[in-house]
């Protein structure tokens, strides 16, 4: 079992002040992996109190300062890469090829779009005799979660760093390690002390006390939309700007001429990829209703195929969701469209076939789903797939819409005329014949999906402030 009992402050591994110990477990097995230590408000104080002395000096560092520690932390990061993608896998789930591949080295990706993106930030420019420069925020409280979790520590980290704040990183208490592996990193790295800070907890405790501290300029958080809303009220007593990626419920429209065979596949690898636990998974796909059965027929097929199996074992397969939590959630949802009315293609309640022990879900497929289902409405996170329906384009943009989340949506079919319609959804990130972001085009949603943006030029830009210099000499 891996340990991780202390948590890193001021560039030092110390003891809790007051925490509790946690055990993290691993989804596929149901037995402890990981132990760490839950803080204490002490904890974020001693924390925020480091990051905050930090930040006088950090602040004034020169971009070629930065960049230099950019690259350090790059270099290291890509040895830790089988470190940090066996400690995704086994405390979430997600296959061992999988974080190999795709999981762990998207901490590269964000790194390397935020060396890109300081070299074509403007820092400073002229309105008439003004100046306008962009400086960093303060300290950032930066709350990630677990599904993609160094991606999401990356995405964070990374630009923060760039931008010369400083930092306190609460991850998931679902999958820690790759947190504690990337402090080691920092540390390795030479990144002066109190810049990055590590506390482990949960989100009453830990998690309330970094988003209403009053040193904390800036919280940076992803996770469902009912913690968003929380973090938000926590922050309004003290006015700090509040960043969030939120939920998603994302629609895949089909065109009605589009090669179904050709599309469907690369679209519906994003309800089951990481087992269906990505927040723009386009889980919702809008079919022509003259084209129903033939997509029903290619995406039972694909979903009948799909293997669910160890994460530990080797090739492309799909593991557990995350915890018992999750699993329960997920079989109440499935059991919701069942009574609601929706046809069953494949799939259902319970644990795949001989698998007895484990979070694991069966790849499950609905169609005749109307948009007043739960299952059309809240997100799954899970292997599950619905279809529903439309009469013409116009039809499927309002089943599309109708929504209170507005991440990602995607359209399948004729690129050009997938473009053409693309403005008219209210999403955050429209994908075409593919459902992945890209690391350099900003990542962020409309709606009760959050605010901000994460991303290459757009996510250094919202870790810094703008300031006005009016009367400087020309």
């Amino acid at each position: 079992m891996h340990s991780y009992l202390k948590h890193y402050i001021d560039g030092q591994w110390v003891d809790s002040l007051g925490g509790q110990r946690h055990l993290v477990i691993n989804p596929a097995n149901e037995a402890p992996c990981t132990e760490i230590t839950l803080g204490s408000r002490a904890d974020v104080d001693a924390a925020i109190s480091a990051a905050r002395q930090a930040f006088e000096s950090w602040s004034f560092s020169s971009l070629e300062e930065r960049k230099a520690q950019l690259l350090r932390i790059l270099e290291i990061y890509e040895r830790r890469i089988p470190d940090i993608a066996v400690a995704i896998s086994e405390e979430m789930g997600a296959p061992i090829a999988l974080c190999m591949a795709a999981q762990a080295p998207a901490g590269i990706l964000h790194l390397r779009a935020t060396l890109d993106a300081l070299d074509r930030f403007t820092f400073a420019e002229k309105i008439g005799d003004i100046q306008v420069v962009h400086e960093p925020v303060g300290v950032i409280a930066m709350i990630t979660p677990w599904n993609w979790p160094i991606n999401q520590i990356m995405a964070k980290v990374a630009p923060a760093l760039a931008a010369g704040n400083t930092m306190v990183l609460k991850p998931s208490e679902e999958a820690p390690s790759c947190a504690a592996i990337l402090a080691e990193i920092m540390d390795e790295a030479g990144v002066p002390a109190g810049v990055f800070n590590l506390v482990n907890g949960n989100g009453t405790d830990v998690g309330e006390a970094l988003t209403s501290h009053p040193g904390v300029d800036m919280v940076s958080f992803t996770g469902s939309t009912r913690a968003g809303i929380a973090i938000a009220r926590a922050a309004a007593s003290t006015v700090k700007r509040v960043h969030q990626e939120l939920g998603g419920k994302a629609a895949n429209i089909v065109l009605p001429d589009a090669d179904l065979a050709d599309v469907l596949p690369k679209t519906i690898d994003g309800v089951l990829r990481n087992s269906g636990q990505s927040c723009i998974a386009p889980t919702r796909v809008l079919v022509h209703r003259d084209s129903v059965d033939e997509a029903t027929a290619i995406i039972r097929d694909i979903m009948e195929a799909a293997e669910v199996a160890d994460p530990a074992q080797e090739g492309w397969h799909i593991g557990p969701v995350v915890n018992k939590a999750q699993f329960d959630k997920i079989q109440g949802l499935i059991q919701s469209a069942i009574d609601e009315g929706a046809k069953l293609v494949v799939g259902g309640t319970g644990r795949p076939e001989g698998m007895d022990t484990g979070y694991y879900i069966r790849p499950t497929l609905f169609s005749d789903v109307t948009p007043d289902m739960r299952i059309a409405r809240e997100e799954v996170f899970g292997p599950v797939a619905t279809i529903m329906t439309y009469t013409d384009i116009d039809d499927a943009i309002r089943i599309a819409n109708d929504t209170e989340y507005g991440l990602s949506a995607t359209i399948s079919g004729d690129p050009a005329k997938a473009a053409a319609i693309a403005p008219r959804l209210r999403a955050g990130i429209v994908t075409i014949n593919d459902w992945r972001p890209n690391p350099i085009a900003p990542f962020g949603g409309y709606k009760q999906s959050g605010n901000g943006r994460e991303n290459g030029i757009y996510g250094l830009a919202d870790f810094m402030e703008v300031k006005s210099i009016i009367g400087a000499p020309a």
